[in-house]
């Protein structure tokens, strides 16, 4: 393919206006990869199945390797490298590491931007709707309830709640908290 041949869009990622230039065939999650250099978002299935290249398009949770690059004109992208606020972590972030809700690392950009999402639109989620959000993101070396744990605790700590209580009890978000 010569350079008359490549697709050329603007974009925005991570807050970041970018001119960026590509082969019209590649997914939004080869050019954040490969031309981009933001490898934090995964590749996985690459067949839409396991979440791990979850990105924010538009401030919605999409599934990169499945989404055309011809397609993310004049987008908003975000990636796990823009999560972050400054040089503090975000509170998904931090709650991930304090509760170990990460162990491999490789499904967890993923999660991250897909529990933001929810945290956004979803300030007190229950427990049902942190699993229904994350359902489509897999992981296979926490099992799911620290995940959970941390979507929680990050909830509390985003609405400035010291304490989430259970039955009059302290959870795991209290600890977090604390």
């Amino acid at each position: 393919m010569s350079a008359t041949d490549r697709t050329h869009i603007s974009l925005t990622v991570n807050g970041e206006q970018l001119h960026v230039s590509f082969e019209g065939y590649k997914t939004l999650l080869e050019i954040l990869r490969e031309d981009l250099g933001l490898t934090g978002t995964k590749h996985g299935c690459e067949l839409g199945e396991c979440g791990a290249c979850a990105v924010l398009l538009d401030g919605r949770p999409v599934l990169s390797c499945l989404v055309l690059g011809v397609e993310c004109g004049n987008a908003n992208v975000a990636t796990i490298e823009g999560m972050a606020e400054g040089p503090a972590l975000h509170a998904l972030q931090a709650t991930f590491a304090d509760l170990g809700a990460a162990q491999c690392g490789y499904c967890t950009p993923g999660i991250l931007l897909t529990a933001k999402h929810l945290l956004d639109h979803t300030p007190s989620p229950t427990r049902a709707q942190v699993a229904e959000a994350l359902s489509g993101n897999l992981c296979r070396c926490t099992g799911y309830l620290q995940i959970f744990e941390a979507v929680e605790a990050a909830a509390a700590e985003m609405r400035g709640t010291a304490a989430l209580r259970h039955n009059g009890t302290e959870t795991a978000a209290d600890e977090a908290a604390s």
